[in-house]
């Protein structure tokens, strides 16, 4: 059995953005997958100090949350990263998380990681591509393997649109491309590991 991980980087823990990888999530299970969800809103994660003590020894200098999501990162089949926009782009807690990842980049352990990305805008043109687009670029530099959500008009993957906290539950485009990005992970997951 693969095991899939979402990641949610919004602050709000039960947001809309939570809602969406939940989905995702959901279909991973639905398509034969464990699961594991990760919220970097309620992690203690501190931001890079640029020390350079990972690129001598592997590892960070900084002990918090990151050792244990990393480790859990590493041991996965696929990730889902989800983000809500900011400003056109993913929100502090997930850059943190990036930025982070350093001692994951420097072994390459996420190489060959089937992922995809979600995020939910404002309004249906909110940039959630923008913000995917970090996220690919991102897990580009980590030698992942980057899926869309398979679905005939090749989205870049989960696109919600939400505002109060709920308000993606009405959403059927973010629900669809979520639910496929989902299936789309572990499918190609499976086929890696045949």
């Amino acid at each position: 059995m693969v095991k899939i991980i979402g990641m949610v980087g919004s602050p709000r823990e039960d947001g809309n953005t939570s809602f969406l990888v939940k989905t995702a999530l959901k279909s991973a299970e639905d398509a034969g997958a464990e699961t594991e969800l990760i919220n970097l809103g309620s992690a203690e994660i501190e931001p890079c100090v640029a020390c350079d003590i990972c690129k001598a020894t592997g590892e960070c200098a900084i002990y918090d949350d990151m050792r244990e999501i990393s480790e859990k990162l590493a041991g996965a089949d696929g990730i889902i990263m989800g983000s809500p926009v900011y400003f056109g782009g993913v929100t502090s807690q997930m850059k943190m998380f990036m930025d982070r990842s350093r001692p994951l980049r420097a072994s390459f352990k996420l190489r060959d990681k089937v992922c995809g990305a979600i995020a939910v805008g404002a309004s249906r043109n909110g940039g959630q591509e923008t913000t995917i687009s970090s996220i690919h670029e991102f897990l580009l530099i980590q030698d992942a393997i980057i899926v869309g959500d398979g679905a005939p008009a090749a989205h870049y993957g989960g696109t919600g649109v939400g505002g109060p906290i709920g308000s993606t539950q009405n959403d059927d485009v973010g629900m669809e491309t979520s639910k496929n990005l989902g299936k789309r992970v572990v499918e190609l997951a499976k086929k890696l590991n045949e």
